[in-house]
């Protein structure tokens, strides 16, 4: 059984097939909405940027109308206007971000990725499809030589990042504008920038922004 693909145009053995069965549930799930919106992305999400970027950002999983739609990471839904104009403001990207994959926007001396890389029912992905993922999160880390700096975007992003690290929870616990090392890259916890968070005042801008601008102060 195939699990990574090594051979898909565009696609690096860090990222799934777009028919990864390993999780079925979510394999479901995807061939569900592939028969309703046969025109979406609805396949495993790629990582955004280059492998030699020193910053990467951990978030989730993709959303159901956004990068499972577009194809691109935080792209489409209101995560990803937060998200990327946080970048543009702090240097981390530039162009324009217009919501859509085609958009010209490019990352710089970021990534960003994901703790699950489909879609989940609900936007709630299961213990297991998490630690099935997994591997595919540690891989992507490894291909980054230039690694310094990993934004983990919410409690399950932070819990899977460090796990793949291999990190002993108890040293590196979730709290927002906390800061953790792993050897020698810093790891900063931020609250997940979804609609839900920032609606609630759980996450307004500027703490979001706070977070960034630690990073990009930290990297001199």
């Amino acid at each position: 059984m195939t699990t990574i693909s090594t051979t898909s145009p565009g696609l690096s053995p860090t990222e799934p097939d777009r028919d990864c069965p390993l999780c079925p549930r979510l394999a479901a799930f995807r061939a569900e909405t592939r028969a309703r919106e046969p025109g979406w992305h609805n396949a495993p999400v790629a990582s955004f940027g280059a492998s030699d970027a020193r910053v990467l950002i951990v978030g989730l999983a993709p959303g159901l109308q956004g990068a499972n739609r577009t194809g691109r990471p935080f792209t489409g839904d209101y995560a990803g206007d937060l998200l990327y104009s946080t970048l543009l403001d702090y240097g981390f990207a530039q162009g324009k971000y217009e919501a859509r994959p085609d958009d010209g926007l490019a990352l710089v001396d970021c990534r960003i990725s994901n703790a699950v890389r489909c879609v989940p029912p609900q936007n709630k992905p299961l213990p297991a499809e998490i630690n099935t993922c997994r591997p595919f999160l540690a891989a992507t880390m490894a291909t980054m030589p230039r690694l310094a700096s990993i934004v983990m975007l919410g409690r399950i992003a932070h819990d899977s990042t460090v796990k793949a690290l291999g990190l002993k929870a108890s040293a590196a616990p979730f709290a927002h504008g906390a800061v953790h090392k792993a050897g020698d890259i810093r790891l900063y916890d931020s609250y997940h920038c979804s609609r839900y968070n920032t609606n609630t005042g759980v996450l307004t801008p500027k703490m979001f922004q706070a977070v960034f601008e630690r990073v990009r102060a930290d990297l001199g």
